[in-house]
């Protein structure tokens, strides 16, 4: 990895670990549990057009960590670790059907598919399957935040896309 990438990657991380910190100190939004907009997603997003796969992943497994760790909820480690690797294999898998145009699209594809991936650990973990009666509520905000944190990625993409990285 060149430096420049090395840097860029470690300023990617730390400013969705930021963005995930502040995000969890906000009140939630909405009346529903667990529903919030992602924002360190973009960086994740952003990482994986700019840089590549194996940067992005950086950014998104030490988010996850870390966030995890300085937030001192553990236990959401195992929920944010499903819903990103799922997440993050979509995103991966779809990419080349996804211009830089489209990038909420994809945003909003894989915000779901994280979704899904925290429920599906949340049923694991609980033994509990009526979790999944949530699921329409989670696929509807998925949507709209996967949309929004899509769109941010993809103007940051659109007036960078002249840029080397």
């Amino acid at each position: 990895m060149k430096t420049k990438n090395l840097i860029l990657t470690a300023i990617l991380t730390a400013l969705a670990l930021v963005s995930f910190m502040i995000e969890a100190a906000i009140p939630p939004l909405t009346p529903i549990y667990g529903i919030k907009l992602g924002i360190a997603n973009v960086f994740t997003l952003f990482a994986l057009y700019a840089l590549g796969t194996r940067q992005a992943a950086a950014v998104l497994f030490l988010r996850i960590l870390l966030g995890s760790i300085f937030t001192g909820q553990l236990v959401s480690f195992i929920y944010s670790l499903t819903g990103g690797v799922l997440s993050f294999a979509l995103m991966v898998l779809l990419k080349r059907f996804f211009p830089v145009k489209q990038v909420w699209v994809l945003s909003a594809l894989c915000a779901v598919m994280h979704n899904v991936g925290q429920l599906g650990a949340a049923v694991l973990m609980t033994g509990t399957v009526q979790i999944l009666y949530y699921l329409p509520v989670l696929v509807i905000a998925g949507i709209i935040a996967g949309t929004f944190t899509g769109l941010c990625a993809q103007l940051v993409l659109m007036r960078l896309k002249n840029q080397t990285y």
